[in-house]
């Protein structure tokens, strides 16, 4: 067992610990755009306006001499901003024309100098990845193309229903369209029974390549396409058997790079770097470290609900992001080399730039706020967004051990324990979702709260986690087995590790994959005295049947459909166990949640209630399966509220006030 220190970050010392609200204090930071000559920086910072219960974004430029950042729009809704090629011009996405509830956006350009914004084009299906064309002419983006309905009365002819965070979809596709700079009609590049996940225009201006997802019975199935933008020709260059993810053209043009998987191991895979040549186009696989390229760490202090995941091709070398057990770095690989190490550390790489290998980046920590970087000879902040914050907050630093686990696999996990609460400390132990998401180092200000409030917050990456090799991801038809036992051999390791906690007085909690194993946890152990199931799944069979993932996710991560597998998914879905259940089960639920929809949270509280248990169920209205980590804030704030009260109630010494941990006598 291998334990690292654990302590407080460098904080003012009239600090004070961290409080629900206090995600008003926070600058969440969007990807960066450099300017091509280096020189500049554009990126856009939202931060929670409590009083209008919306997020404020405007778009800040920085010098990357370390001049500073200066506010360059005020319009309270503008995020991704992008450098023309020419660095003339930034484009950049907002909302400064739409109601709080409407849905869609707009595209917007402004001067380098700037001025006032010019609109370019409105759209109620939205605005997405917009990006240039190489003469600064035309710019690409991806929107929605809807059949407007006759009345309210939805029809629906194909699968696809809905979509978590996007609503209804069954009359939605999304496709590929090119807009004038200098203004006019927005014309439709692809069309057709299909949906385009993503694209990239080659330097050359002549062709888009795009990614697309052509099976509805298959959506998670994404093949290549490359579109000829004078003729509108489009040529599939793969087989209908990959899932890809992020796509990049060569300096010349010659060769395209992307991310994604062949499903060797189904959803558990791991995505690598492929590229193909076009004029031989097969896909080969030039990466072969056992790790997967992306950023899956959990946060919830960023713009978006997750990461971005994306590829930049600079020179003769393709930066990406990859994971390794806690941390997501950046590296840069020559297609058949071995990659490179460019931003490492223990941290997390929120979103990158590159322009002739010069590198800026934004990043985090377990203690530190996102802020924006320069990579060089010495590493140097180019911002200081949350500097106020980080002064002002007593933010917990997690210790981190490793542990064997009783089949002898290698295990890591940490600990966060409130500085200056006498021990012991009662304990949330807190499982991820996904289940290939994981923990590590990067900020959550959700366990800042509870260690605000005296909980120790105990975080362990189980079998099923990312970060590790695809082996270890690859918990198929065994949720509940492995991965529970790693979760309670962890926690009893961290007590070795930490003797401050208390496990007498344990509570489970977690959200989606987390809150399937909590409600999992409480049907086959009472070692816990509380649980609280976020956003969580209770029967495979209602989730393989309502959710937008349900058919393919259920039937590859558990092992069949209703018909073919019936006892396999009862067996192994939680509410089958709720006779056993003695542990207080608080149920969150978002009531527009189509990942894990509303009725898993409903019939799990139903039949606790029946069963004579104690449960109490909190369902957030307008809000969706994202709501802990970009939902209303209000919203955001009265989860932690109520996740705080349950805690209170049931880990709290007797006679305590509720609301707050106290510590035993």
């Amino acid at each position: 067992m291998v334990t690292h220190k654990i302590g407080v970050s460098e904080a003012s010392t009239m600090a004070r610990p961290v409080q629900p609200s206090d995600l008003k204090l926070y600058s969440m930071l969007s990807e960066p755009s450099l300017s091509p000559d280096g020189r500049l920086v554009a990126l856009s910072a939202r931060k929670a306006n409590m009083d209008d219960d919306l997020y404020d974004s405007d778009v800040y430029i920085a010098g990357v001499d370390g001049s500073g950042v200066r506010r360059f729009t005020n319009g309270r809704r503008d995020s991704d901003p992008r450098w023309s090629p020419d660095g003339k011009q930034l484009l950049f996405v907002s909302r400064r024309q739409f109601e709080k509830e409407d849905k869609g956006n707009s595209l917007y350009v402004i001067g380098a100098d700037g001025g006032e914004a010019r609109l370019i084009v409105k759209s109620k299906g939205g605005v997405e990845d917009p990006a240039w064309s190489p003469d600064a002419a035309t710019m690409y983006y991806l929107g929605a193309v809807q059949d407007e309905p006759s009345d309210d009365v939805k029809v629906v002819k194909r699968l696809g229903l809905w979509f978590n965070g996007v609503g209804f979809t069954y009359n939605k596709r999304k496709h590929l369209f090119s807009v004038p700079a200098a203004g006019g009609e927005a014309k439709q590049l692809t069309s057709g029974e299909f949906d385009v996940a993503g694209f990239a225009v080659s330097h050359d201006g002549r062709r888009a390549a795009y990614l697309a997802s052509t099976d509805d019975l298959k959506p998670y199935v994404v093949d290549l396409f490359v579109l000829n933008l004078t003729t509108g020709k489009a040529d599939k260059l793969t087989n209908s058997n990959m899932e890809l993810s992020s796509v990049a053209w060569s300096p010349d043009d010659r060769q395209l790079a992307l991310t994604g998987d062949d499903f060797p191991a189904g959803f558990a895979s791991h995505e690598h770097i492929w590229v193909v040549a076009l004029d031989q186009p097969k896909l080969r696989n030039v990466d072969s470290v056992d790790r997967n390229k992306a950023n899956s760490l959990n946060s919830d202090v960023r713009t978006k609900a997750h990461a971005p995941h994306r590829l930049v091709w600079d020179g003769d070398g393709i930066y990406f992001v990859e994971q390794d057990g806690g941390a997501a770095r950046l590296y840069r690989m020559k297609p058949g080399r071995k990659p490179e190490l460019v931003v490492g550390g223990d941290r997390s790489v929120e979103g990158y730039d590159v322009q002739k290998g010069k590198v800026v980046f934004v990043s985090t920590d377990s203690v530190h706020l996102p802020e924006l970087y320069l990579k060089g000879r010495k590493e140097a902040v180019l911002s200081s967004f949350n500097k106020a914050a980080q002064a002002e907050l007593k933010l917990a630093a997690p210790g981190g051990f490793t542990f064997k686990a009783s089949d002898g696999e290698t295990i890591e996990g940490w600990a966060m324990l409130p500085e200056g609460a006498p021990a012991p400390l009662p304990v949330v132990l807190y499982v991820h979702g996904g289940p290939k998401t994981s923990f590590g180092h990067a900020f959550l200000h959700e366990f800042q709260t509870f260690a605000g409030a005296g909980y120790a917050v105990v975080y362990i990456n189980p079998r099923g986690s990312d970060g590790y090799s695809e082996k270890f991801a690859d918990i198929r038809g065994r949720y509940g087995t492995r991965d529970f036992q790693d979760l309670l051999e962890g926690l009893d390791q961290a007590a070795k590790s930490f003797p401050q906690l208390d496990l007498s007085r344990v509570a489970i909690a977690g959200g989606s994959y987390g809150g399937f194993m909590a409600n999992w946890a409480v049907g086959h152990t009472d070692r816990f005295k509380a649980a609280v199931s976020d956003r969580s799944i209770s029967s495979w069979v209602s989730m393989w049947g309502t959710s937008d993932i349900g058919p393919h996710f259920t039937s590859d991560q558990i092992g069949g459909d209703p018909w073919t597998s019936e006892e396999k998914l009862l067996a192994d879905s939680p509410l089958r166990y709720v006779p056993n259940v003695k542990t207080p089960v608080l149920l969150v639920h978002s009531m527009e949640d189509y990942r894990c929809w509303m009725v898993e949270g409903v019939q799990f509280f139903t039949a606790l209630k029946k069963s004579g248990k104690e449960a109490e169920l909190v369902l957030f209205p307008e809000e969706n399966h994202d709501l802990s980590r970009v939902g209303k804030p209000k919203h955001r704030v009265t989860r932690l509220e109520h996740y705080l009260r349950w805690f209170g109630l049931h880990l709290a010494t007797p006679g305590a006030p509720q609301g707050a941990a106290q510590p035993s006598q």
